[in-house]
């Protein structure tokens, strides 16, 4: 008989060492992938003779696909096991990313990019699935939190690189390096996929129609109220933030006059800024819960976000990345321990469907940004998502509370 997440996770399976740093190194192949673009937007639009807001479809492309993928990806993790179609995805990540290097113009650029999303899309969603399965809840936000390193520096690695790339106007040199580095790490997947025990490469094994089952899978997940809470949460959260975020490099050369690769590099301490909350994840997890992370990390991030739009000084944003890549983190490894445990009977299509609601709201925030720069400019488009992800970040704050009180109220009765 199959085993399913609900059966390892209670036993918390013995891991080879590498099994986590492994997946944490996919995580950073698809970090680099996912903001590469974030700085090369003026170079598009100088190199192809069209508007910054055009030249943004590079980046809502990759989201959409990366968004609508998780709704076949997740049961698929579910079916034929997470760790080996992660490793899968990245082999077919190293073909998508070397076919955006090749690219001869603009609208083939963006097609590939579209592609390139659908690929990176088996990644990180089902990595978080896979450690759900395997460790247990009360040990679960440090171990997530430190597989999360990867990612991070995937996504500051990935500004930098792309913003040194617009400089030397070599924008397609990085796509065949991360192509070869893709490659690299699915061998290396593969390797570890086949020193799992049997008990962390779960299938599931399900009857019927296999796309009538995927829909019965989410059907199960909406069904559940504090999941539809979760997932409006994380949509708004990756409208308003990445409509701001995949601006900041852009924002800092045109009105400060700042170096792309130096704006790259400034925008590379979001990331510093998560790797302290993922090296201090258990003390702050300790000292201020789920409810204390979200409120507190959604008001340092809109503070940090509204001094980059508002500063009269480009400095200002050198500690204000770094702080408002602290606040995001508290925020959003809160909403996805959230999601790992929102539907655990269907953990990889729960987390799937997270990973949708984000990464589509990235799409929607990053179009609509898009348009509203041409209007309005980049200064003050960043400071209205600081001030969404300030109303998104205190609501679920507010939720969680009462969740949390009904629970302790429910352990009470019983």
């Amino acid at each position: 008989m199959a085993l399913t997440a609900d059966d390892a996770a209670p036993t918390s399976p013995t891991l080879p060492p590498l099994a986590v740093p492994a997946l944490a190194l996919a995580a950073f192949g698809s970090g680099v992938s996912l903001r590469l673009t974030d700085a090369m937007l003026p170079l598009f639009a100088r190199e192809f003779g069209i508007g910054l807001g055009q030249a943004a479809a590079v980046i809502t492309a990759f989201s959409i696909a990366y968004g609508l993928s998780q709704l076949f990806f997740g049961p698929v993790g579910d079916r034929f096991g997470k760790y080996r179609v992660i490793a899968w995805g990245c082999a077919a990540c190293a073909l998508t990313a070397s076919t955006c290097g090749l690219a001869p113009d603009f609208p083939l650029l963006v097609a590939a990019r579209l592609v390139a999303g659908a690929t990176a899309a088996a990644i990180i969603p089902l990595a978080m699935a896979w450690i759900g399965d395997v460790v247990p809840y009360e040990r679960r936000q440090p171990v997530l939190a430190r597989f999360l390193i990867g990612q991070i520096l995937g996504l500051s690695a990935g500004v930098f690189v792309g913003g040194v790339a617009a400089e030397q106007a070599s924008w397609r040199l990085p796509f065949f390096a991360i192509g070869v580095g893709f490659a690299l790490i699915s061998a290396a997947l593969f390797a570890m996929n086949r020193q799992l025990p049997a008990a962390a490469r779960l299938t599931r094994r399900g009857d019927g129609h296999a796309v009538a089952r995927m829909a019965g899978e989410f059907a199960q997940v909406l069904r559940q109220p504090w999941a539809r809470v979760v997932l409006a949460t994380v949509f708004l959260e990756g409208g308003f933030l990445y409509g701001s975020f995949a601006f900041i490099a852009t924002h800092l050369h045109e009105h400060f006059g700042v170096a792309l690769s130096t704006a790259g590099s400034m925008v590379m301490l979001f990331g510093f800024g998560g790797l302290l909350f993922a090296l201090a994840s258990a003390l702050l997890v300790r000292r201020l819960g789920e409810v204390g992370l979200t409120g507190v990390g959604g008001v340092i991030l809109a503070a940090a976000l509204a001094a980059v739009g508002l500063a009269p000084a480009w400095w200002w944003a050198m500690p204000a990345c770094f702080v408002a890549g602290l606040g995001f983190y508290m925020l959003h490894n809160t909403l996805q321990i959230n999601a790992t445990q929102m539907a655990p009977e269907r953990r990889g299509a729960a987390v799937s469907a997270f990973a949708s609601s984000f990464f589509l709201g990235q799409a929607v925030g990053v179009a609509i940004a898009g348009a509203l720069v041409v209007r309005i400019g980049t200064g003050p488009v960043i400071a209205f998502g600081a001030a969404g992800v300030l109303a998104v970040a205190l609501t679920f704050s507010r939720l969680r509370r009462r969740r949390q009180s009904l629970e302790a109220g429910v352990d009470a009765a019983a």
